[in-house]
């Protein structure tokens, strides 16, 4: 039996722990030197399973019903340490200190210039060589009356990929019974520092081994785009979606229109695309996201200003869990988070994280089924 086939009978079985209808186990997924790194697998009354490992804080898999009752795993992703030792996809990680780019790897902060790897052609993309999808993160179990979960923290040193300060970060997740995948973010700091941190979950809701994402719909509650130069850079430019492929104030199949001939698609080789809310500073619905075949529908609300969509333009033959092989537009991501490269745009929401504040953002994940959408 192939390794990638029988890797989930391999754990060795560690906890099972009940919190009356909902439950976690914790499994061994591996080591790294003499770090344990474990799998844990949250589960609630309407048989979804959520996955998640302390490596990255990566989720590894989320297990729902369809309408008809069967269970389809719906986020791309591996079934052993190794391949996520070597990914380059970002796979289901918590993404940080700085999702997204920054332009030239350098930004300033009140005179001082800090410079950072770049590991994007020029820029400094998901925070630098080994960003914190690479970090191995402290667990602790949380449970409630109505949720389990996980509270995962890591301390980034001074100076680690470049950011200046000491930088204490939380990551809590949480499932319920009401199907909601809870992701809440904190972090503190002894030096002003960029603070950008989002889950970058690549999702499929057909299931991982079903092909493509282009007969999903997809609505965005925004109608502005952060325009990018060919760096895949904002210009500083926030334009209006009215007219162009990147519309989707109207539910519309991301297949519909994705290879259109328009600059921003050309660029990002598919859809690649930060939008900026029309409502802002609480918690309010950011997309929806819809898979008529299943009938599986998610719903992430976030209180971030931007929901970065991006189509897995660049995967190509990537062999991902139970061997299925992940192509061009095999998953979708929508990334709660800040726009691009704001430590140096000014005109852009800041950023900068100083000693004495507190980081906090929330994003809920809900998922459900419905025979159609809208």
């Amino acid at each position: 039996m192939k390794k990638r086939q029988c890797i989930f009978l391999l754990f060795v079985f560690s906890m099972t722990v009940m919190f009356g209808n909902l439950w976690m186990d914790r499994f061994s997924f591996g080591k790294i030197g003499d770090d344990m790194i474990d799998l844990y697998s949250l589960h609630n009354e309407n048989h979804m399973i959520v996955r998640i490992t302390n490596y990255g804080g990566i989720i590894q898999s989320i297990l729902l019903p369809d309408r008809h009752g069967h269970i389809d795993d719906v986020v791309l992703g591996f079934s052993d340490l190794d391949s996520y030792l070597s990914d380059t996809s970002s796979f289901g990680c918590i993404v940080g200190r700085y999702a997204n780019r920054i332009a030239g790897g350098k930004f300033s902060i009140d005179g001082v210039d800090y410079f950072l790897p770049q590991n994007e052609g020029t820029n400094c993309l998901h925070g630098g060589l080994e960003g914190f999808c690479k970090k191995i993160w402290q667990v602790k179990e949380i449970r409630g009356e109505d949720y389990v979960g996980l509270e995962l923290y890591y301390h980034s040193l001074d100076g680690e990929e470049g950011f200046p300060g000491n930088l204490k970060t939380w990551v809590r997740y949480t499932l319920t019974q009401n199907n909601d995948l809870i992701i809440e973010y904190r972090a503190q700091t002894d030096k002003p520092t960029p603070v950008n941190l989002t889950n970058h979950t690549y999702f499929n809701l057909s299931g991982h081994q079903n092909g493509d994402i282009l007969q999903h719909i997809l609505w965005i509650n925004g109608d502005k785009y952060a325009q990018l130069d060919e760096r895949q850079i904002p210009t500083g430019r926030i334009l209006s979606v009215t007219g162009t492929p990147l519309d989707f104030t109207t539910p519309t199949a991301i297949g519909k229109r994705i290879h259109d001939d328009f600059d921003q698609l050309i660029i990002g080789k598919g859809y690649d695309q930060s939008f900026v809310m029309s409502q802002q500073k609480k918690l309010n619905i950011g997309a929806i996201l819809f898979d008529p075949s299943s009938g599986r529908k998610l719903t992430v609300s976030t209180t971030e200003p931007v929901v970065q969509i991006y189509s897995s333009n660049h995967l190509n033959g990537v062999n991902g869990k139970n061997d299925v092989v992940y192509n061009q537009y095999g998953g979708f991501c929508l990334e709660t988070q800040h726009l691009p490269d704001s430590p140096n745009q000014p005109e852009f929401p800041d950023t900068i994280l100083r000693p004495g504040e507190l980081f906090y953002s929330k994003t809920v994940f809900h998922f459900d089924m419905v025979e159609e959408f809208p």
